[in-house]
């Protein structure tokens, strides 16, 4: 799988978070592991100008998909047996999704996580227009989002086990060595 991360908007955000989310959503939905995605982070001003000349809404906006190829989540029966794809493009506005991670009470990595959560999920069909579309797509959103936490939560207790063994062994490699000279 391939996530290609551009960073313009001028913020230092985690590009490793947001390929981890990113991977792990696209993983989740049953999307060919040759995939391709491409990320932008955009300042303000160049978020306005994309929101205006792609939705000819006024301001910046948190984030926006461009789908490149047709896909559907798991793929369709009748279909052949799927390819590797683009699956398009995921542009977030980092400054924007700071001032939203402020008003909701978290951080804007956790901000940018869902609306890379968002994106994803927007590249592969899913929208929010319509009442239905909407508890759909937010419900999944918001699973999806809490079992890449959880995985990321349990990687980070693995690897601090792995960190206390690795003490503990060169502990006794020591009293190894202590016993030796006797």
């Amino acid at each position: 799988m391939s996530i290609e991360v551009s960073n313009e908007s001028g913020i230092d955000v985690s590009e490793e978070e947001l390929i981890s989310v990113a991977r792990f959503v696209i993983r989740k939905m049953d999307v060919n592991p040759a995939a391709e995605l491409s990320m932008v982070l955009l300042d303000t001003s160049a978020m306005a100008d994309l929101h205006m000349r792609w939705m000819d809404l006024p301001g910046p906006t948190d984030v926006m998909s461009f789908p490149m190829d047709e896909l559907e989540p798991g793929g369709r029966p009748d279909a052949p047996e799927p390819g590797p794809s683009v699956l398009g493009d995921i542009v977030l506005c980092p400054e924007f999704a700071a001032k939203q991670a402020a008003d909701a009470g978290h951080t804007l990595g956790q901000e940018l996580a869902l609306l890379t959560v968002h994106g994803v999920l927007h590249l592969l069909g899913y929208d929010h227009a319509e009442p239905d579309e909407e508890k759909e797509m937010f419900a999944l959103q918001r699973e999806l989002l809490e079992e890449w936490v959880a995985e990321q939560v349990e990687a980070y207790h693995k690897e601090r086990q792995l960190q206390r063994d690795r003490v503990l062994l060169d502990q006794s490699r020591y009293f190894d060595e202590l016993t030796d000279d006797r």
